[in-house]
Order: C-alpha cells, then structure tokens, then sequence
C-alpha cells in the first residue's frame, strides 16, 4: 500500500495507509467500496444520511455476505437533524422453543466455555436467532428517509444480479471456513464453486439473491415476517431439525432505546445502551481516564498503554458481572456510568504496577460490519451489522441465495447462568457504533466489527481524537492495544522497546498483527467540511459528497437584441483586457 502520511508520536511513530475523503454535502464509509458506491449513489440522487445508510447496509448484504446479511442482527445509532437521538435495536432473539439445556457444553472453563457438543450452538440448524436486521433497516429508512425501499436496494440488486468481483479479503475469509462450508452444499455452490474457493478477481455469482431483493423491494418486509420468504425459511429450518417458526418471525420486534450519554472533556458521547456494552462501558473508561492527563502521557507510550489496559481491565470485570438483556438482567446503568462510581477505582491504580489479572469474559466472534454516514443537515448514522461469526451459521436456503446468522452461539450453554438461552431473550453485544458532539453539534461517529474488542478500539479511537489530536485518518489506523484481564494484546506497530516496557509493569503482553477489524469515522471539520476515513485492517473506503447544484435564477444569456439589453450583458474578455491595460497605463 501507498503510505499517505505519518505522525510522530512521543514513544510511537505510526504511518498511515490510506487517504481521507472529504466533502461538503456528506461521506459515507464502509468496508467494501460497493458498499460506500451504493450509498454515495443515494446522497447524489438527494437522499439524506439515512438513506445512504440503508443503501450501502442492503449493498453489503451483497458483497460481504460472510458479516452481514438480512437475516443478521446489528445496532443503529441515529442522530437526526434536528437535533434528537435514536438507538434502535435489531439484534436477534432466542426462538421460543429454546431451552436453557438445549446445548451440551463442552467445557467449565477455559477458552472453550461457550463451546457445544457438535457445534450445535455455533453452527447449522440449531445456531439460529431470530433476525432483526430487515426490520430495523425498513423502520430506520420508513421513519427518518426521503426514499422508498426500492430505490436504496436497487444498488444492491444491480450487484447481486450481475455479480462482482470477489476481493482478496473475500477469498481469505472462504479459505479459512471451507471444511465447514463444504458441509451445506447451497453454501458451497456460491463461494466454492467447482468445489474450490472462489480466487481474488474472480466472478461472484448472487443471481439468487438478487431475485430475494427484487421480492422485498416489492413487498417490504413483510416478505420476510409474515409472508412466503419466512415460510419457506422456516420450512427448510424445520425439516432439517431447525427450531425457529413463522410465529418467531412474525412475534419479532426491534426495540427503540435512549442512548446512553457519557461527557468527556467537554464533549457529549452517545451510545447504545444494553444489551450492548458500548454506551456504558466506553463512558465508565472514559470518566476513569479524565481523571489523568493522557495527552501528556503520549500516544503509545508504556505508561499511556499501561493505563489503558487497567482501564480495559475494569470494564471488562463490570461487563462480566453486570450486562445482559435488561428484559432478563438488571444492569445499574446509572450507577455505572456515574463519574463517582469509579473514584474508588482511579485511588487504586498504580502507574508502575499492573493489577491482578481477571477471568476473561464472553468471547464473540470477531466478524462484522460497520458503516458510517452523515450529511450537512447533521443527520448521522454509526450502525454495527452481522451475522455473528464468519457466514454466520452457513446455511443457505436453496433459492434464496441468503446466508441465516449464528448469533445462538453467543449464548452461554450452561443452565442457569445469566447468559443462557431463554426464549425472546438478546445476547450482550460488544457493537458500538458512537456518535460524539460537541457544544450541540456533531463532532465525529465512529465504529468497527471486532467482537470483545470493539469497544475498547472505540475508546482509543475517540482518545485518539480528542486528547491526542489526531485527523481522522490517523485516529482509525493508530496502532492500538486490548485486554479482556489475562493476555495484553498489543499491535506490532507498538515498538518492541515499548511493549517491554508495559511486560515490565507486571502485563502478559502477547504481539499481535491487528486488533478488531476495519474501523472507519466520519468527522465534522471545521469550514463546513466533511471528512471520512478508513483503516488498513478491512477493504473500506470513503467517499466524500461535494459540488451542488447550480446557483438560482442562471439560465442561458439570449443574444443581444433579443429580450435583453445589451447593457446587461457581460463585456467580452477583449474589452476586459483594454480596460485593464488602460488602468495600467
């Protein structure tokens, strides 16, 4: 890749690889450039944020099917012109006839915990949840959109109908769950054609999903919730020992929830609330990490790590205890994200000696989506999509074309514990798509797929801008750090020197090439402007919305004598030129 840029930092020099892309009207960043044109495409037809959004979601249904699809699961954060805030919630639910002991556990402990006997909870017939993702989409763009259903899918029908060409990032990810894949031959047929996986460059069949699209453009959800889409689903779900019914998907209903608002130097974050853990946990670190002055600490320094992994160490240990769905856990959100609350915390940490290590929490899978996109009126959305792990539970409905989610797998399958499966019940969810203001206003959104370490990369990123002054660019590609209380997972682009150091405080530090996936922002800059940006770790990109239409009232001048006076019209570039000479003169 091209280096762009770079930035020294007290304790890490860090390069940038990719460019920003800036624009007057709006950006819109995802991490697939199909993806980014199908919502560009919107914003130059004179859709809003919001349009663009649902446009570039539908696109990557398309083209990274192995994240995100319509029978997926994801949060939305919305900020509108206006001036309101919305979360809307379209994670998957367990299907009614779920039971707590429906799985077999395969461990007590230890890294396999939330492993099932058969890969029953993970992957097949009995991995399934209950999707949100249609009906948030269809809800976001039928409340706060300009455009009807059909024109934001039309993008991604036109892809799936003559196919694109798969990326390096595509073949990649075929290659490491082809001995799954070949076990559900509609899955195999698109994306191991010949029985082989399908190579960077070569031609990426969707035709059956297109005739999918084209059906729910014409009938809306519905298609899928209450009509022939879902009966054919849950017919093949059945007869292949499947639980989910067309009562699951008729029953289902995304959830509108306030944003969880944390303060941080004078600016205002929004997040979503649980289940996910974003919103709290992000502004716990947050109100622990106002109380240093960090911007002295230096970016990538042993001492600015050390705090972060302590930090990390926290909200991990507050999440493990605390979060759930809240129809079934009590979370204390106001107590947690309380500034008092962590006082006690901020006395006991020391500088120079890290802390006991906790017991790892939930371990999600770390393959998703996230968009990002905003408009001059202020409209911003920050959306994290997927279908769980890489394919999700890879099956695909002969017919279809589409890819159903995995999300049971995030279950715990012991009995009795707060995360085991229960019916209509939500898993907690690492997703944290931000939207951060400042005086009122729309400073930047911000968000990435990564499971467990989303969150903690949302947290650096926004450090990155606001107490490091970072661009937006530099922000998404810093190299960053993470901790779930064990193993201290630090980017190589960490110098060696450094990562000695933090080992030296006590941390087991393990180098690492990334951590979590592809983030990407969009920031207001200052002067009207502007500007997104995406990171070296997925295919994103951005692209920046300028220009505008022509100013009011121009038409084309008649010829003098015609309807207008000659003195009206503009003297020609020679009279121009006299007249300017004869000023020298």
């Amino acid at each position: 890749m091209t280096l762009s840029n770079w930035r020294s930092r007290a304790g890490t020099t860090f390069q940038t690889e990719k460019r920003p892309a800036s624009g007057s009207k709006a950006v819109v960043v995802t991490n697939h450039p199909l993806g980014s044109a199908a919502g560009s495409e919107m914003l130059l037809a004179g859709g809003n944020a919001i349009d663009a959004a649902i446009a570039s979601l539908f696109a990557l249904t398309v083209v990274e099917p192995m994240m995100v699809g319509i029978f997926g699961a994801g949060h939305m954060n919305v900020r509108l012109a206006n001036g309101e805030h919305h979360v809307i919630d379209g994670y998957s639910t367990a299907p009614a006839a779920c039971t707590e002991d429906m799985y077999t556990p395969v461990a007590d402990s230890g890294p396999d915990y939330l492993k099932s006997e058969g890969d029953a909870s993970s992957i097949g017939y009995l991995s399934i949840g209950v999707p949100g993702n249609l009906k948030a989409w269809c809800e976001a763009l039928d409340e706060w959109g300009t455009m009807s259903l059909s024109e934001v899918m039309e993008p991604a029908i036109r892809f799936a109908a003559r196919g694109f060409r798969a990326s390096e990032y595509l073949h990649e990810t075929i290659v490491q769950m082809e001995t799954v894949i070949r076990r559900f031959p509609e899955t195999a047929a698109t994306y191991m054609p010949g029985g082989k996986p399908l190579q960077p460059g070569d031609h990426v069949d969707r035709s059956d999903y297109a005739r999918t699209l084209r059906a729910i453009a014409d009938n809306g959800p519905d298609h899928l919730y209450n009509g022939s889409l879902g009966e054919i689903v849950c017919d093949y779900l059945s007869r292949n020992g499947g639980i989910m019914t067309t009562q699951d998907l008729a029953g289902y209903r995304t959830v509108r929830r306030e944003p969880i608002k944390g303060e941080y130097r004078g600016y205002e974050l929004f997040g979503p609330p649980p289940p996910s853990a974003a919103g709290v946990h992000i502004t716990e670190m947050l109100n622990i990490l106002e109380e240093f002055d960090v911007a002295d600490m230096g970016f990538g320094t042993a001492d600015s790590i050390h705090l972060l992994l302590e930090v990390m160490k926290k909200a991990f240990a507050d999440r493990n205890r605390y979060t759930g769905d809240p129809d079934f856990v009590e979370v204390p959100v106001d107590r947690l994200i309380s500034k008092h609350y962590v006082e006690d915390f901020i006395d006991s940490i020391d500088l120079e000696t890290a802390s006991p290590e906790i017991n790892p929490g939930s371990n999600e899978p770390d393959h998703t989506t996230h968009i990002t996109v905003a408009d001059s009126d202020g409209n911003v959305v920050s959306a994290t999509q997927t279908i769980n792990e890489l394919f999700g539970s890879k099956v695909t409905v002969p017919g279809t074309g589409m890819l159903l989610n995995n999300t049971q797998q995030m279950f715990d399958p012991h009995p009795g514990k707060a995360l085991s499966v229960q019916p209509g019940k939500r898993v907690t969810s690492s997703m944290s798509p931000m939207i951060v203001m400042k005086d009122g206003q729309p400073e930047f959104a911000v968000g990435l797929p990564g499971g467990v370490r989303i969150f903690t990369s949302v947290l650096q990123a926004i450090v990155n801008i606001i107490d490091h002054r970072m661009s937006a660019q530099e922000a998404v590609e810093a190299p960053r750090v993470w901790t779930q209380g064990q193993d201290a997972e630090i980017e190589i682009g960490i110098s060696e020197s450094v990562r000695s150091a933090v080992a030296a405080k006590g941390h087991r530090v393990t180098p690492v090439t990334t951590v979590g996936g592809g983030m990407n922002v969009v920031r207001f800059e200052p002067g009207g402007v502007l500007s997104g940006a995406a990171c070296w770790r997925a295919d994103g990109h951005a692209v920046g919305v300028g220009g505008g239409y022509a100013r009011s009232g121009v038409r084309f001048k008649p010829s003098v004598g015609e309807d207008e006076p000659a003195e009206n019209i503009p003297a020609s570039t020679d009279s121009i030129e006299e007249k300017k000479n004869g000023e020298l003169a």
